[in-house]
């Protein structure tokens, strides 16, 4: 990490890696946009090429960026909360490869990546979905189509000795329980577990179209804790730093020209 942002200060004193917003201008040779066009964008190609800046009024990027015009029945604010945890939801629940009816345990269901795989999992794969969160978020996780929920704090999963044909541990190594580690082997014979930790993936464009079609079909609604303008962006990282937000945080951006 020290290679991609630096050692001991960021390469990039500006921060962040997804965005929404209007396109400014553009270069004479660009194509794929125009002056004007809503867009929303993930600035990491791999884990060790991470395009920091997002965190700002503006930013100039490459038209191949991992960048489309933004979902049309979402607003900026939502729009930018889509790329993350659409991306790598996605992406896992692929490696995962989920078949239509199989049944698939989302454990961290309430977080960025857990709320799309959720809803991804149930709307976009078919499959059977049981996501695990605390007492405070199981309405949340059901209400985003989860058929089934379980609190971590409460239950185990050897009295009910259900199996799954795909475990995904959406937290990683981040956060532990008992009900985590039984998870691990409450597979089906042939069921796979995957954490986020595993592997690095390299989001795609046209991972990301599909985000762009299930948000404009209503399949994929991304949830939203807390919005916070730039200024409080100390206070925004710190709330994230809990470990307790529910969805997504988003920082607002004013521009000068606006009262």
């Amino acid at each position: 990490m020290g290679l991609v942002v630096g050692f001991g200060k960021p390469r990039n004193p500006i921060l962040g890696m997804v965005l929404a917003g209007e396109v400014e201008s553009i270069g004479r040779e660009v194509r794929r946009f125009r002056s004007g066009d809503p867009v929303f964008a993930f600035t990491v190609k791999s884990s060790i090429q991470m395009r920091f800046g997002t965190y700002a009024e503006y930013i100039c990027l490459p038209e191949e960026s991992m960048m489309a015009v933004k979902p049309a029945n979402l607003p900026f604010e939502e729009a930018a909360a889509v790329p993350y945890g659409g991306l790598l939801a996605l992406h896992f629940l692929k490696k995962g490869n989920i078949r239509r009816g199989q049944k698939v345990l989302i454990y961290g269901a309430s977080g960025a990546i857990g709320t799309a795989a959720v809803q991804l999992a149930k709307h976009h794969f078919g499959a059977v979905v049981t996501g695990v969160c605390s007492t405070t978020n199981l309405a949340l996780v059901k209400s985003l189509g989860a058929n089934y929920v379980i609190d971590y704090t409460k239950e185990n999963m050897t009295s009910s000795g259900e199996q799954y044909d795909f475990v995904l541990d959406a937290v990683g190594k981040r956060k532990s329980s008992n009900l985590k580690g039984q998870c691990k082997t409450a597979l089906t014979p042939k069921g796979k577990y995957i954490s986020v930790d595993d592997g690095n993936p390299a989001p795609r464009l046209e991972d990301l179209l599909i985000l762009k079609e299930l948000a404009e079909a209503g399949k994929l609604k991304p949830v939203i804790d807390r919005c916070y303008p730039l200024e409080q962006i100390v206070e925004a990282h710190r709330y994230v730093d809990t470990g307790h937000k529910r969805g997504n945080v988003v920082i607002t951006v004013r521009q000068a020209n606006q009262n």
